[in-house]
C-alpha cells in the first residue's frame, strides 16, 4: 500500500510555497527537513508547504516582519519553545532585531501568561545568543 501522496511537478502552488519556505527559513533548514521527510508524511509537509508557505507567508496584505511579530506571539501563546527558537532566526532574518524581538515575547506575556511568555523569552534568547546578535550581558530573573 503507498502511503505518500505527492504533488505532481507542475503544482503551481507547491513551487511557490517553497520558494517563499526557502527564503524565509533558508536553504539549509529547508535541504535538511527535505532530507529526513518520510513517504509515510511527504503528503502532510506537502499540504503545509502549499498552505502555510504559499497561501500564508506568501500573501502580499502583511510584510514578512509583521507575519514573523505575529508568529512569535502565537507561539508563545502556545507554549512552542521548539518553534519559537526556529522563527526567532526567521525573525532575525526578516529584519527584526533582538530588543523588537524581546517586545513581541513581552507583549505576549500580557495576553499570553507570564509563564509561557517566560519560556518563550528564554528560547529566543538562547537563539539570539547563539546567532551572536545579542550585545549585551544577560540577566537571570
Amino acid at each position: 500500500m503507498e502511503l505518500a501522496v505527492t504533488a505532481d511537478a507542475s503544482d503551481g502552488q507547491l513551487d511557490t510555497g517553497m520558494r517563499v519556505r526557502r527564503s524565509v527559513l533558508g536553504d539549509e533548514f529547508v535541504d535538511a527537513s527535505l532530507a529526513r521527510r518520510s513517504d509515510f508524511a511527504a503528503a502532510f509537509y506537502d499540504y503545509v508547504t502549499r498552505s502555510v508557505w504559499s497561501e500564508v507567508w506568501g500573501r502580499d496584505g502583511l510584510d514578512r516582519r509583521t507575519r514573523s511579530c505575529i508568529t512569535l506571539a502565537i507561539l508563545t501563546a502556545l507554549g512552542r519553545q521548539d518553534e519559537i527558537e526556529l522563527h526567532t532566526e526567521v525573525a532575525v532574518r526578516n529584519g527584526l532585531g533582538p530588543s523588537e524581538i524581546a517586545e513581541v515575547i513581552l507583549h505576549s506575556a500580557a495576553y499570553a501568561g507570564v509563564p509561557l511568555a517566560r519560556g518563550a523569552m528564554q528560547a529566543a534568547e538562547r537563539t539570539l545568543d547563539r546567532l551572536g546578535a545579542l550585545d549585551g550581558g544577560r540577566s537571570e530573573h
